[in-house]
């Protein structure tokens, strides 16, 4: 799984960078059949926290999950936790039909 990050408006440092790449090559064990591509956006807003965006490209839709949190880290736990749970969604849509 190839994952894309963005970090809007800051510099994500290396230890920011392996947490992510951590947490979300983990979503490759549930959408390994779905997609080849994460993309995941770190946007750093003053007033309302860190805001993480995560994207997957599957077949006939886009799955995203936006996160804010007080901490990058948190959000992106948050934010891979809502993902599989989205991504389970999807698979049983699909083996139904």
């Amino acid at each position: 799984m190839d994952i894309k990050l963005k970090a809007l408006k800051f510099d994500a440092g290396e230890q920011l960078v392996a947490f992510v790449e951590k947490k979300v090559s983990r979503l490759a064990r549930f959408c390994e059949d779905l997609a080849d591509e994460v993309e995941v956006a770190l946007e750093d807003h003053q007033k309302e926290g860190k805001k993480v965006k995560i994207q997957i490209h599957v077949p006939g839709e886009d799955l995203v999950i936006e996160r804010i949190a007080d901490t990058f880290e948190n959000a992106i736990t948050d934010g891979v936790d809502a993902m599989k749970e989205k991504i389970s969604r999807v698979k049983e849509k699909k083996f139904e039909n």
